[in-house]
């Protein structure tokens, strides 16, 4: 992935070919990279495991082989000059659209063997433990979004469109978009929450190294329970805002142009963050603390 990376950014700069309103090559540069960090994480994490070794590297191994089969079929239809997604113009295409769903379904049950280890798993840092939990729930809801693109879009058909799918929604794919991301800025984009829930897998792991790396500051850090306060607060605030994102873009509203409700409900968002903050740093009673004045008198003052 990350050889393909580097040639899809090659591509990009020496090939001028648009497709869907988008530089040919940016696709496969984008889902290459979204890849190596995906991989990435989950190797790490399966090194996490006491148990189950054996089962987590198949499953990771039918994870990387999924993503090879996805990535060879991307790249080969930007050779063609064609659009892998969504792609039913001739029966080739859309066996090779047919094939790539395929490989998703295998990719996504494979990281769900590896999450229902990791939930069994006994790690001894309860804050990594449930951030690596978290995080890959949470990518696993966002990889399921991509299902969502696959319905007919209106004036689509089965058997009779060209292009059965798309990434926007209540306007067409390939319209006015963001630098870089290329997210629709005239309507929804389900690629947002995608995009968002998928690198859960890496943010709330990276939020544990963080709390670690600052702790020898913040004498506060240093109680593994006031980690674990904020990975789980960390792990609720990025649910809700992925439920956002998602509603959001199912209305068909694009992330620069919130209205009034999706204004509304993150507002309701900040102040339950702050309030969580908080509560979460707050010092922790040491363990076997009781109340001294529940306490019992000592033996030198009983009568």
């Amino acid at each position: 992935m990350a050889v393909t990376a580097v040639v899809s950014a090659v591509g990009v700069l020496v090939d001028d070919r648009i497709l869907v309103g988008a530089p040919i090559w940016a696709k496969p540069f984008k889902f290459a990279v979204s890849f190596v960090a995906y991989c990435l994480s989950l190797a790490w994490m399966l090194s996490l495991l006491p148990r189950g070794r054996r089962v987590a590297w198949w499953a990771g191994t039918v994870v990387a082989l999924a993503s090879l089969v996805e990535m060879v079929i991307i790249v080969g239809q930007v050779v063609r000059g064609k659009r892998s997604h969504f792609n039913q113009a001739t029966p080739f295409d859309e066996a090779l659209f047919s094939a790539m769903g395929a490989t998703v379904v295998v990719l996504w049950a494979g990281t769900l063997v590896v999450a229902v280890l990791l939930l069994r798993a006994r790690i001894a840092d309860r804050a990594s433990a449930w951030a690596v939990r978290c995080g890959i729930l949470l990518a696993l809801t966002g990889a399921a979004v991509g299902f969502l693109m696959t319905r007919p879009a209106p004036g689509q058909r089965r058997g009779v469109s060209e292009v059965v799918g798309a990434h926007s929604v209540g306007v067409p794919d390939g319209g006015p978009s963001m630098p870089l991301t290329g997210w629709s800025t005239t309507g929804g984009d389900l690629r947002i929450p995608h995009f968002f829930g998928m690198h859960a897998l890496q943010l709330l792991p990276l939020l544990v190294m963080l709390l670690g790396l600052l702790a020898p500051r913040f004498a506060r850090l240093s109680d593994d329970r006031v980690r674990l306060r904020l990975v789980l607060l960390a792990s609720g605030t990025y649910a809700a805002v992925f439920a956002l994102l998602l509603w959001q873009a199912l209305r068909g509203q694009s992330l620069t142009g919130p209205d009034a409700a999706t204004l509304g409900a993150a507002g309701a968002i900040l102040p339950a963050v702050a309030l969580g903050t908080y509560v979460s740093l707050r010092p922790s009673p040491p363990p076997g603390a009781t109340d001294p004045a529940a306490a019992p008198a000592p033996k030198d003052l009983v009568p």
